[in-house]
């Protein structure tokens, strides 16, 4: 019951059309191919939990006095905006937001991703402070039966001080890991949309410069970037 409480809180902020299709995924066969064969009802059931929202939360701000949390939701012309700003579409229309404060003044923001991995998704956790950087990164739940890495911190240290415009290459600006491409090629993509959605729904409305002029300082999207191109 405790872990069905826990999916639902942490899935909260994920599309229902998202879901539909991963359930729809879960019941077919899936190929893999570094191991060249169908992987099995253990590993496609694999679910670690690490972490609450709430527990993830303090760790990004670990010195506010208070945590408040907010779903926002985006209007379609926001949602176009990010989309064109990160260089690929998603299905979410909220996020589930983390807010960290310290008498009355924000000390940052830290949001729910749900990106795919290799085959199924992961829920992490990214906070950003009142610069536009990364603060943090950490992983809620994992449930690939490789590349679990990518939730420590000798790996997800490196998107710290990253920032809206920064490309957040694959084996450029992030070394990868070996057998977990997919699911540093996700939490990167996950990353540059968290600092994008900050930038667009905190810091622009703040005053924190112009976001659209300032994302057209690179003729490249996000995974033409994030590829190597």
């Amino acid at each position: 019951m405790l872990r069905r409480i826990l999916n639902i809180a942490i899935f909260g902020s994920v599309s229902l059309g998202f879901l539909a299709t991963f359930a729809h995924a879960q019941n077919a066969p899936v190929w893999d191919d570094e191991l060249k064969r169908y992987l099995t009802a253990q590993e496609m059931g694999q679910e670690d939990v690490y972490l609450t929202p709430e527990e993830a939360a303090k760790l990004m701000f670990p010195d506010s006095d208070h945590i408040r949390n907010e779903v926002i939701t985006l209007s379609p012309e926001q949602k176009k905006l990010i989309q064109e700003r990160i260089g690929w579409n998603f299905p979410e229309t909220s996020f589930d937001f983390f807010i960290g404060e310290t008498k009355g003044k924000i000390d940052g923001w830290a949001l729910i991703q749900n990106t795919i991995g290799k085959h199924k998704p992961m829920t992490y956790m990214v906070g950003v402070d009142p610069q536009g950087e990364v603060l943090n990164v950490e992983v809620l739940v994992y449930r690939e039966s490789r590349g679990s890495e990518v939730r420590k911190k000798r790996f997800n240290y490196q998107y710290q001080g990253k920032t809206p415009y920064h490309p957040i290459r694959i084996n450029r600006d992030i070394i990868n890991i070996s057998g977990a491409t997919m699911s540093v090629r996700s939490m990167s993509a996950g990353v540059k949309r968290s600092l994008v959605l900050v930038e667009e729904l905190f810091l622009k409305p703040l005053g924190k410069g112009n976001a659209i002029n300032m994302a057209n300082r690179s003729d490249k999207g996000f995974l033409e970037s994030l590829l190597g191109f």
